[in-house]
């Protein structure tokens, strides 16, 4: 059989191409056994890596408040909540093996500092507040994009997302509820509420990314549908949905600027301070040297031995089976 030529190598390429295009185009879903271009592969891989961090690293500042909630049923409903993020990564990680991303890989990038996760994450947690406006607009913003990720064009990521969805609304769902108790309460617990939201509305908002003009890789991610929406779309749904819950609140929105809008039928709203919020946030993780990175490398070099325990009793199994076909 005579070799295959470098056109007929191309041509092959080309087609393979145009197919994937049009499956993606159509709406279908691609599968792990699929042939895929090697973009889509590395715009996947970078996705789904981000979003095991979002949950693993972002597992952390919460947890530092178990032993400081106000109540023993607020302890209960954080510790599920911290539960259901260290959950959500492995159910992610799972997504990511289909796609022949392996988790030590994805471990040693975060580590080593080759896949560094958003800065969003080191930022501080100063009060009890900030926990009910984590959950009501940080984890309110994931939702809008995880949301629209149930329609995304890769089968295993897409079905994941109908599961954390629904453990999402719950986490946004207690959020709000602590900031209603807290508008509610005494002058003290009020003035707490607003100043968490001051702090976190901004930062959620960076959460969609940077606006579309500037965003390098959104028009190939829309391309192959892996983002449906883009990023100042989904940012504008989150304002619309937001200005209502806080002036359910009785608070006073941190956007002096926000106004509606009869002719977009949308709320119009101030710029984003890109520069002075990623100041804030860098401040916050040189200052602690990072150390939720810190942390995590730590626990991982201790559970070292369950990783070892568990790769000798796969191998022993593996080693019985073969001794049972001999």
């Amino acid at each position: 059989m005579l070799p295959q030529t470098p056109k007929k190598t191309a041509d092959t390429e080309k087609q393979k191409r145009a197919l994937f295009q049009r499956k993606i185009d159509a709406g279908q879903k691609i599968e792990p056994n699929e042939w895929m271009p090697s973009e889509y592969r590395e715009m996947l891989a970078y996705q789904l890596t981000q979003k095991i961090y979002t949950e693993t690293i972002g597992m952390q500042p919460e947890s530092c408040w178990v032993a400081r909630t106000p109540t023993l049923q607020r302890k209960v409903i954080l510790l599920a909540k911290i539960q259901d993020e260290g959950g959500h990564g492995l159910y992610l990680h799972g997504v990511a093996e289909t796609a022949n991303i392996p988790r030590e890989k994805i471990t040693a990038d975060l580590h080593s500092g080759k896949n560094p996760y958003s800065c969003l994450l080191d930022y501080f947690i100063q009060t009890w507040g900030d926990i009910g406006a984590i959950g009501w607009l940080i984890d309110g913003a994931a939702i809008c994009i995880q949301v629209s990720l149930q329609r995304t064009s890769y089968g295993p990521y897409a079905r994941s997302m109908i599961r954390i969805c629904k453990e999402e609304n719950f986490h946004q769902r207690q959020g709000y509820q602590i900031m209603i108790a807290l508008a509610r309460g005494s002058a003290e617990q009020r003035k707490m509420a607003q100043d968490s939201l001051n702090r976190w509305y901004w930062p959620a908002l960076m959460i969609f990314g940077l606006p579309d003009d500037q965003a390098s890789h959104l028009k190939d991610s829309m391309k192959y549908k892996l983002q449906l929406y883009s990023n100042d779309t989904l940012r504008q749904k989150f304002i619309d949905q937001t200005v209502p819950q806080i002036e359910y609140l009785g608070l006073e929105h941190p956007d002096k600027n926000i106004k509606w809008n009869e002719e977009r039928q949308h709320y119009d709203s101030g710029d984003i301070d890109w520069n002075k919020l990623s100041s804030i946030v860098k401040a916050h993780s040189s200052c602690h040297a990072r150390p939720r990175l810190q942390h995590h490398r730590k626990v991982h070099a201790e559970g070292s031995w369950v990783r070892e325990a568990q790769h000798a009793y796969r191998q022993k199994q593996i080693q019985r089976k073969l001794n049972a076909a001999a």
